[in-house]
């Protein structure tokens, strides 16, 4: 029997009125793990290549033939906009079989969910978050909502692996399924998986059973990818006008039309004109002000709006409002956008999409490269690299176009190897640790220390923690009311911890853009989201400041005003540059060939680079002397490597080499003044890196780097180990030092 043959009659039916051919590959091969395996299911494959339909259809085949007697299948997806996109799409696909589909998240309605509560059944779409409020509000209730739960799909799952939201989904997987008494299968869906076997072995944690990766061969693909380059004139600044006081009439001429602010924004300008576009950013900040700025364009040009707003931070309606138009076939919008229309929703033929400068991963690049060429057409992506145009004396490093490198780089690791990032799954995960011990206790009630160790240190995300650190964490938490202690010897959350507890805020274990008010002495400057920790620099109202101390309770920054540049701080976005890329981007500089599909701007500009490269070393040398006793280092390591090798450096070797004036832009360079000379300094760090190093001597004295949610909770000694030990890439630098002979 065929699979075609094997599906449910309304499922053939619905293949015939969609006018399909035949079925593809994926479809077959899940198809037969599924109906022929007690397996986990992993399946990779492009965008739009039916990895939503070929999950699904066997499922639902399955509870036609043998309905559930509680929610059957859980869908989990990492945004709100995709599970109301996938909710449409299952609704008609289930509506002749009578399988109810039931999506859960903070827009939906109450009514809806009261539905659910006294009908479990089918199938159930939803967030992470959402989950862990079912878990922690619905507890009771939750055997009796999945006593039958055979299926766990989640979509986008590389989306999940980089961090603590793929350890909480995890572990609330582990948590319902220990409730409800049952071993549901796992199925994965991604486009863009660096590691497969580790993304299945992460899969099937706790499962017993193995995670099935079908390969699939794909179908070629025809891409229409261009790269410009534009430097960014600041007249604001120098005229003291407003920057649409300088809008061409034509944004073609904004390469050269001298008084142009942003002529990157006016390019986008035109060439979205009658189109139905995408335009990529990297941060929400970013893109609020480029919508202001094509707005702007829009009125200076007495012509309607014709640009919407999509990003995590903006209410529902306004979300949902650009996702309807977008669907809207008759309408030519174009939508500036962050991540959050990066995912699988389906919003139509979308003729093209721009990125604003280079997204940080491969995978982002394929996954906003795969929003365009549905409906037959041919994938196309522009990107539009802006950076301030180098002033005249301007030191070596800050004439290189890193940003360029790094497009170039993303796109070529992918066209000549087919790479993608591999999960980060080692990390030392103390927040969430602290989040689901919170969640438990308040879930459960009161409960012994030791029947709580057990319940959450036996989630396998939390393998690499150790007793020794739960029972600091425990006892940090009574301390600080966060816990209390019963007369009987029980624990319950404490005052403390049902602040935190109570706030919807306690669902998910992102953070949220929280401001910090910056401040010199009495004078207040403005604010700032993630502070750099103390001795790190930021730049706000047009200077440089030292941070001299951190208020986290009172969001407050004290800094003082000093010279230098502000380097890229990693915990202010997802900066997170893979080692690969950046080796990738120094051969950018070395090798002679003209990538096709570079722009005028951009082969020019990378010909310079080449030249600067080539005369000063920077293409072969790691340390180049930029005159008298000033340095700079290209190490070509990622982030977490750069990281540690800056903090190696000022800790470890300088006194021996007689560091001062220390400048980083992450990840790309280091600048300092030394007293050693080159020979002196490669000798220095190889015989200080073959020493016993402690990652927590790589820990500024005083620090306490907070970047995860909870980590204002933990004590201050796990912060440290769970940042020396699970971010800062000892090994990377060890092994980058040591190839250099």
């Amino acid at each position: 029997m065929n699979t075609f043959e094997q599906y449910a009659p309304f499922v053939q039916d619905y293949i015939y009125r969609n006018g399909w051919q035949s079925l593809r590959g994926i479809q077959v091969a899940a198809a037969e793990v599924i109906f022929n395996t007690d397996e986990n299911l992993l399946l990779t494959a492009s965008t739009a290549s039916g990895k939503t339909e070929a999950a699904f259809f066997p499922i639902i085949t399955q509870f036609f033939r043998d309905p559930p007697s509680s929610v059957g299948c859980i869908y989990i997806g990492p945004l709100k906009a995709l599970i109301n996109d996938q909710f449409s799409r299952l609704t008609d696909l289930c509506y002749e079989a009578d399988i109810p589909v039931w999506h859960w998240h903070g827009d939906v309605a109450q009514s809806h969910k009261e539905k659910l509560m006294k009908h479990p059944s089918g199938i159930l779409q939803i967030t992470p978050e959402s989950l862990e409020a079912l878990l922690l509000h619905k507890h009771a209730a939750n055997p009796r909502l999945f006593h039958d739960l055979r299926y766990i799909v989640i979509d986008e799952v590389h989306s999940l692996l980089r961090g603590d939201r793929g350890g909480q989904t995890l572990c609330l997987i582990e948590r319902l399924s220990r409730l409800a008494g049952v071993n549901p299968r796992r199925i994965g869906l991604s486009a863009t998986v660096g590691d497969p076997e580790g993304t299945g072995a992460f899969l099937s944690l706790g499962t017993g059973r193995q995670t099935l990766i079908p390969k699939i061969k794909a179908q070629g693909a025809k891409w229409r990818l261009s790269m410009e380059h534009f430097y960014v004139k600041d007249v604001q600044a120098a005229e003291g006008r407003e920057v649409t006081d300088y809008l061409p009439a034509l944004a073609e001429k904004t390469d050269d039309a001298p008084a142009n602010a942003d002529p990157g924004i006016g390019y986008i300008y035109e060439h979205t004109r009658g189109k139905k576009c995408l335009v990529f950013v990297n941060s929400r900040e970013e893109c609020e002000a480029v919508t202001t700025t094509l707005r702007r364009y829009c009125e200076r040009q007495h012509q309607p709006d014709r640009f919407l707003i999509h990003h995590g931070n903006l209410s529902a309606s306004y979300r949902e409002t650009a996702e309807g138009v977008m669907k809207d076939e008759s309408q030519c919008m174009t939508t500036v956008t962050t991540s959050t229309l990066e995912l699988g929703i389906d919003i139509g033929r979308l003729e093209r999409a721009f990125q604003i400068d280079a997204p940080w991963t491969v995978s982002s690049f394929l996954q906003r490269m795969g929003r365009t060429g549905r409906r037959e057409a041919p994938a196309e992506m522009w990107f539009v690299i802006r950076e301030d145009e180098p002033e005249v004396r301007a030191m070596m490093p800050t004439t290189i176009p890193w940003k360029l490198l790094q497009g170039i780089a993303l796109v070529q690791l992918y066209l000549e190897e087919r790479w993608v990032e591999p999960p980060r799954l080692n990390r030392l995960p103390f927040s969430l640790l602290y989040h689901q011990t919170m969640s438990t206790l308040s879930s459960c009630g009161e409960l012994s220390p030791r029947a709580l160790a057990e319940r959450v240190l036996s989630l396998h995300y939390f393998h690499r923690i150790t007793q020794e650190d739960y029972k600091v964490l425990l006892r940090h938490l009574i301390e600080t009311d966060h816990i209390q202690t019963t007369e009987q010897g029980g624990l319950i959350v404490g005052l403390a911890g049902e602040r935190v507890v109570n706030s919807f805020k306690f669902y998910g274990v992102f953070v949220e853009s929280e401001e910090y008010t910056v401040r010199c002495e009495t004078q207040e400057l403005g604010t700032v989201v993630s502070p750099p920790p103390v001795g790190e620099k930021v730049a706000i109202a047009g200077h440089v400041w030292e941070v001299l101390d951190i208020d986290h309770k009172r969001h407050l920054v004290y800094c003082k005003q000093v010279k230098g540049s502000v380097p890229a701080y990693f915990g202010e976005c997802p900066g997170d540059l893979h080692t690969k890329i950046l080796e990738r981007m120094r051969l950018v500089l070395s090798e002679d060939w003209t990538y096709p599909y570079l722009m005028k701007n951009a082969v020019a500009r990378l010909q310079q680079a080449r030249y600067t490269a080539s005369h000063s070393g920077a293409a072969e040398k790691n340390l180049i002397c930029l005159g008298g006793k000033m340095w700079c280092l290209l190490p070509w390591v990622g982030t977490y490597a750069f990281l540690a090798f800056e903090r190696f450096l000022k800790i470890k070797c300088k006194q021996r080499l007689g560091l001062g004036s220390f400048d980083s832009a992450r990840p790309y360079f280091m600048q300092f003044t030394m007293n050693a000379d080159e020979k002196t300094f490669f000798q220095v760090i190889r015989e200080e890196i073959q020493k016993p190093i402690d990652p927590l001597e790589l820990v500024y004295p005083g620090e306490l780097p907070l970047f995860d949610k909870y980590d204002e909770y933990l004590p201050p000694e796990l912060v440290r180990k769970g940042f020396a030990l699970g971010v800062l890439d000892l090994d990377g630098l060890r092994e980058r030092i040591l190839s250099w002979g």
